[in-house]
């Protein structure tokens, strides 16, 4: 990764799910928080897009929104659908939240060098197949799957910053 995008010396992350209002939204706000956390803020610019169009204007689900807040990390995105004109210029990384949503990322052109899955960030699952690096997604499910999601992309992103920044230096 060359750690320099559109933005001149600033890492640009795009993160995507299907429709851009439950799991790439919060790994976005995440990502957000926890770089103003470490004072790098400066270093990155991150966004979330769908690679689906149903929700584009919309915000996050409001289970979302909730689950973030309640860990102090707002979730402000407002829906929109991944542009591939634009965003594969744009963005250095485009992180995926499950095999799926890399798959349709693919088919769109997106650089597969720049494309990854967002659990690969994970120390805790290094070494697992592709198959368990899924994030879920919450959508229709009941009871804590927004939490369960909440914590695999908080490992995720910690992960994913680490590297950026070891990169950087």
């Amino acid at each position: 990764m060359s750690g320099a995008g559109a933005k001149g010396d600033r890492t640009a992350v795009l993160f995507v799910c299907l429709g851009n209002i439950c799991r790439s939204p919060l790994a976005e706000g995440l990502f957000v928080h926890l770089a103003a956390r470490l004072g790098v803020s400066d270093r990155f610019e991150a966004d979330s897009a769908g690679t689906g169009a149903w929700h584009v204007g919309r915000p996050a689900d409001p289970r979302t929104i909730a689950v973030g807040l309640a860990h102090g990390v707002p979730v402000p995105s407002i829906a929109r659908q991944v542009d591939p004109r634009t965003d594969f210029e744009r963005f250095d990384l485009i992180v995926a939240m499950d095999r799926s949503n890399r798959t349709d990322l693919l088919d769109l052109g997106a650089p597969r060098e720049r494309v990854r899955l967002m659990r690969s960030y994970d120390p805790s699952l290094a070494g697992a197949s592709e198959s368990g690096l899924d994030v879920p997604d919450p959508y229709l499910g009941r009871g804590d799957g927004f939490e369960l999601v909440y914590a695999m992309l908080l490992r995720s992103t910690e992960g994913l910053l680490d590297e950026l920044l070891r990169a950087r230096r």
